[in-house]
């Protein structure tokens, strides 16, 4: 399951282009809970990458 957390040592700066809808969802979830928007994009590609099913690739 999904858990957000908050928190991480160390950052790289980098820039991603985005669809309008995904970010207006990532804001809305970001704010209702109480996240950064950074911080809910880590996790969200955290979750992705430890849940990938590499046999597909």
């Amino acid at each position: 399951m999904f858990k957000l957390q908050k928190g991480y040592e160390e950052y790289v700066t980098k820039t991603f282009r985005l669809p309008k809808e995904f970010v207006d969802q990532l804001e809305k979830l970001a704010y209702d809970n109480h996240l950064s928007l950074n911080q809910l994009v880590i996790q969200c590609l955290k979750y992705a990458i430890d849940d990938l099913d590499e046999k597909e690739m």
